[in-house]
Formats: C-alpha cells, structure tokens, sequence
C-alpha cells in the first residue's frame, strides 16, 4: 500500500475518464485494446497484443528492485453495457456521461464501467508513474472477462515471466481477496406451439426494478422481472383467459433482469379486470420486496385487436412455470466463512 499511496490520484481519475470516451462493452474491444497498445508505444514500453485483443505491457523493474520477483498486474478492459429504459445511448458508439455527486463518480443513465475500468486505470497510472519504486511488472489486460472470461482463455501465458499476480478487480480499496467464484452459462430450448388468436391487445411491463451485476449485488434480495412475469402470467391465468403473444426480458447474462414486457391478448370485458389484477400484483410484488424494490411498476396499455399468433395455452403453461422455476438468487451460504455465498 506504500507504493500505492505514492501513486498520484489525478492521474488514475484521468485515465478512467480518457477509457469511458472509448466504447468498451464486452465483445466490442478492438477500439480499447487499440488505445492500450498506443499507450505502450507513446511510454516507449514492450507490448504485445493478441488476436482477441489481450494486451500485455511490461515496465523494466527500478534499478533497486531489479532482482524481485517479476509481478504482473491484471484487470479486463470490458464492460457490463445496461442503461435505463428510454436512454438512447448507443454503447458501440457513443462515450459515457460522467457525472460526480460528492465524493461517487456515475454515469447518467447507463453503467458506469468502473467493473474494470479502474483496475485499467491504476495500471496505467503505474505504467506512466517515473517515482515508484517496483520490480519488473508485466500489465495483462484481458477482454471479454463479463461474458465468461473469453480473453482470459485465449491468452497465451508463455508470454509471461512472472509467477505472482495480483488480480484487480474487486470493489474493496485495501483487501486482499484469495479466491473466487465459478460461473455457469446455460442455455434452455423449451420446445412450443402457436396458434392465432384474436382480442384486444395489451402491453404489460414490468419494470422499475434496480438490476445489478449478478456477482456482486446478487445477495441483495432484489428481484429478477423475469421472475415476477412468470408469477404474473400464473397468477392471471386463475383470473382470466388470455393468450401470450410475446415475452423478452433481460439483456445480459450477468445481470440481474430489471425489465421485461409480455404481450397478451384478452377479450374485451376483461380489460377493466386486467388492470385491476395488475395494480395488485404490483402492490403484492411491491409489500414482498419492502426495503429493497419500492419502485416495482406493472403498467397494462392497450396497444391494438384483431388477429395474431400467439402461444398454444399449453405451451403458455410451460412458459411461466419455467420462469417460475428456474434457479434464481442465492443458492446456498456458508456455514464456515460469514457472509460468503
């Protein structure tokens, strides 16, 4: 930490600023790993960069430390890409807004990017540092890393001399973490008929959730709106025929779903009926996360009649005891380490 408080403030803040111009989402990289490699050549530093966009740098050790251990330095340039509904920021292209409000830095309407931007940023803080005393270090900044860790996989790790590594990529400024969680992507075919139908089309949206990044904020008790539609399509069901015509919620795999909007198709006299049901199953979903989800909102508008295709009642069924169903939140806790999911 003695180095570290050496380490100019202002010149981490500049370059978190400088990577939030540069659009930066997972699988959209090539811009980033460009300004990387310009970096190295401008500081006149060895690079490397790969076929995936990986970028590694190395920085000659201080003469006094020229016979420590080689220490590699490692953060992912990629980004969680989510903003509010309604915003029309377009993440392949446009830069962040950055905002300040007291001692936060936030991004207006869209995420922010600090998951890792500033691990890339102290990195090359360090790089550019001429006053801190450290080894030889090799900066290894991978892509990729929020879709399953891609860039991490295509690395060619012959590359590197070191054998200590200190990850960057935890939210606690002066803890040491030694271990960390596995993933799993898992993708379902669940095999429907359609069939078409006719009535009065409605659009229910279910939103005003907060989201968050699974791995982080998932212990949080916040709800997953894919979740609650699967609860409100059952729960209709025991009030009023209706058939569903369209569902789609969530945009990332590692982010917890905050919106999702269904389209269904009910008879006339129902209409009435179905706002009412939606206003209580919104207070209902509101009571239940009552600390932690205030601003649960099912809207119902009415968006046309006539014809179109819609689910088979059967294959409807299937669809929201899935989404009833599938693995969801906390799985388990530890019985040895407080606080560890």
């Amino acid at each position: 930490m003695a180095v570290l408080d050496r380490l100019e403030p202002q010149r981490v803040f500049h370059y978190f600023e400088e990577l939030t111009k540069i659009p930066h989402g997972s699988g959209n990289t090539k811009e980033i790993s460009d300004y990387l490699v310009s970096f190295a050549k401008e500081h006149e530093l060895p690079w490397i960069q790969d076929e995936s966009n990986n970028v590694i740098i190395k920085k000659p050790a201080s003469d006094s430390c020229a016979n420590a251990p080689t220490v590699i330095l490692q953060g992912h340039c990629d980004m969680v890409c989510e903003k509010k509904p309604g915003s029309a920021h377009d993440f392949l292209k446009d830069p962040l807004d950055l905002a300040v409000e007291g001692d936060e830095i936030y991004a207006k309407d869209t995420t922010l990017g600090g998951d890792d931007g500033i691990a890339v940023a102290y990195i090359l803080a360090i790089l550019e540092s001429e006053d801190l005393v450290h080894p030889n270090l090799e900066a290894v900044i991978t892509v990729d890393e929020e879709i399953g860790l891609l860039g991490a996989t295509a690395l060619d790790c012959s590359k590197l001399n070191g054998r200590i590594l200190l990850n960057l990529d935890s939210e606690a400024e002066g803890i040491l973490t030694v271990s960390c969680a596995g993933g799993m992507t898992a993708i379902s075919h669940l095999p429907v008929r359609c069939c078409e139908v006719s009535g009065v089309h409605y659009r229910i949206s279910i939103h005003g959730l907060k989201g968050g990044h699974s791995g982080a904020q998932i212990h949080k008790n916040l709800a997953n709106s894919n979740q609650l539609a699967g609860r409100f399509l059952f729960e209709l069901a025991n009030t009023i025929d209706y058939e569903l015509a369209e569902l789609s919620g969530g945009s990332k795999g590692n982010a917890i779903p905050r919106a999702t909007e269904m389209l269904i198709v009910i008879d006339s006299r129902d209409q009435e009926t179905l706002k009412d049901i939606a206003g209580k199953i919104e207070a209902d979903f509101r009571k239940e996360y009552n600390g932690s989800e205030e601003g649960i909102t099912i809207s119902a508008e009415r968006t046309g009649e006539g014809p179109i295709p819609a689910l088979h009642p059967t294959s409807c069924q299937k669809v929201f005891f899935f989404l009833m169903n599938y693995p969801n939140v906390l799985q388990k806790m530890s019985a040895l380490i407080p606080g560890l999911v």
